[in-house]
C-alpha cells in the first residue's frame, strides 16, 4: 500500500523529511478495524513527532492521527462496525498513523462519520473534537459551576484547531459565556462566527481585557497554545476555586501563583485513553458519535479551512509547513491518494 513516512527527524524543508513509500497492507485482528483512508488532517502533534521522534532502527515512521474513511475489514472481536461503514477517528499515538492507504484502529476510539459531511470535512474534526470535549467535560467539568463566580470560560487560541471546536461545543452543550482570544482581524472574525460571545487579543495582556468585559472573573480557563506566555495573566484573571486546563507543552510551568486561589490544574491529552487502554476507552467512540449528531443537526460545523490536495509527501510537507507557521485558523486537510 502507498504511505508517507520518514526515517530520521528533520526540518520540514529537508528533502527527506517526508517521503512516499510502499508498505505491506496490515491485517485486522481483535478489536481493530482496517480502514481505507479517504482523508486526513494535520495537527501540531504531527509536526512535533516528525521533528523530534526517531522510528525504530531501519524502519519507517508513518504519521497521521486525524482520519476519515471506509471500513474494509474487521477483527474477530469487533462488534460495533462492519465493512462498508463510513468512519472518522483520531487514532493512537503509539501505533502507525493514518498517512497510508489502509490503517488499523481500535473500534473503541472510532465514530460513525457525520452523514452531512464529505470525508475531507469530517477528517478535520476528530482529534480536536475529542480534545475539546474531554477538556470541557472530563477535566474542567464545566457542567459543575463554581459557586458565586462568572459562569464563563476563557479559551486561549480560539482560532486554532482545538479552540475552533471548543467554542462550538461550549455553545452547543453548555450555558457558558465564551470568551475567546484572537489577534488578527481574520481570526477575530472566525471566532465570532463560531459563536464566541467576546473576543480579546492574546498579543496583549489578558487580565485587563477580561476585567474590562465586566463579567467578573471566569470560572474556567482552557489554554490551547502559548500557555507559558500567559500563565501570569491566567493566575490573575481566573476566579477563586476556578479550574484551568491546558494542552500544550510549556518547558516549565510554575503553578504556585494558583495556590492562593485554590485553582485546580488539569492536563488534557486525547491520546491517554488509547495509549493506556483505559477502562473507559470507549468514551471516545461515544463522544465522536455525539459530535457527528451535533454536526448533522447543524449545531456545530467542520473547522476545515484549507485542503492542499491528495495524500502524498509533497502535499503533506505543505500541510506541515502551514501548521508550523502558527498562523492557521481551523484545520488543513488532504483527501484521498
Amino acid at each position: 500500500m502507498r504511505a508517507v513516512a520518514y526515517k530520521n527527524p528533520q526540518p520540514i524543508s529537508a528533502e527527506t523529511s517526508l517521503i512516499d513509500v510502499d508498505l505491506p497492507t496490515p491485517e485486522a485482528t481483535g478489536r481493530d478495524l482496517l480502514v481505507e483512508i479517504k482523508a486526513v488532517s494535520v495537527n501540531p502533534v504531527d509536526v512535533k513527532v516528525r521533528a523530534g521522534v526517531a522510528p525504530e532502527a531501519g524502519k519507517f515512521k508513518v504519521l497521521g492521527w486525524d482520519a476519515a474513511g471506509i471500513v474494509k475489514a474487521v477483527g474477530a472481536d469487533v462488534t460495533m462496525f462492519k465493512p462498508g461503514d463510513e468512519v472518522f477517528y483520531a487514532g493512537a499515538i503509539n501505533r502507525d498513523g493514518s498517512n497510508a492507504e489502509f490503517h488499523l484502529v481500535d473500534e473503541r476510539i472510532v465514530g460513525a462519520k457525520p452523514k452531512s459531511l464529505d470525508f475531507a470535512a469530517a477528517a478535520a474534526l476528530p482529534l480536536t473534537s475529542i480534545t475539546a470535549y474531554e477538556a470541557l467535560f472530563d477535566r474542567l467539568k464545566v457542567q459543575q459551576p463554581v459557586a458565586g463566580v462568572a459562569n464563563a470560560i476563557l479559551i486561549i487560541g480560539g482560532a486554532g484547531g482545538v479552540g475552533s471546536i471548543a467554542i462550538q461545543v461550549a455553545r452547543a452543550l453548555t450555558d457558558l459565556t465564551v470568551i475567546a482570544t484572537a489577534s488578527r482581524p481574520e481570526t477575530r472574525e472566525w471566532v465570532e462566527a463560531l459563536g464566541a460571545h467576546h473576543v480579546i487579543d492574546h498579543s496583549k495582556p489578558l487580565a485587563p481585557q477580561v476585567q474590562a468585559l465586566g463579567l467578573g472573573a471566569p470560572a474556567f480557563v482552557f489554554s490551547t497554545t502559548n500557555t507559558a506566555d500567559h500563565i501570569v495573566d491566567i493566575a490573575e484573571l481566573i476566579a477563586p476555586q476556578g479550574r484551568f486546563a491546558l494542552i500544550d507543552d510549556p518547558k516549565t510551568l510554575d503553578v504556585m501563583p494558583f495556590k492562593r486561589k485554590a485553582v485546580s490544574i488539569h492536563w488534557e491529552l486525547m491520546f491517554t485513553r488509547p495509549l493506556f487502554g483505559t477502562a473507559d476507552m470507549i468514551e471516545q467512540h461515544r463522544l465522536l458519535n455525539k459530535v457527528a449528531e451535533l454536526v448533522d443537526a447543524g449545531r456545530i460545523r467542520t473547522t476545515l479551512t484549507e485542503t492542499v490536495g491528495t495524500i502524498n509527501a509533497a502535499n503533506l510537507k505543505k500541510a506541515h509547513a502551514l501548521v508550523e507557521s502558527g498562523r492557521m485558523k481551523g484545520k488543513v486537510v488532504l483527501a484521498s491518494f
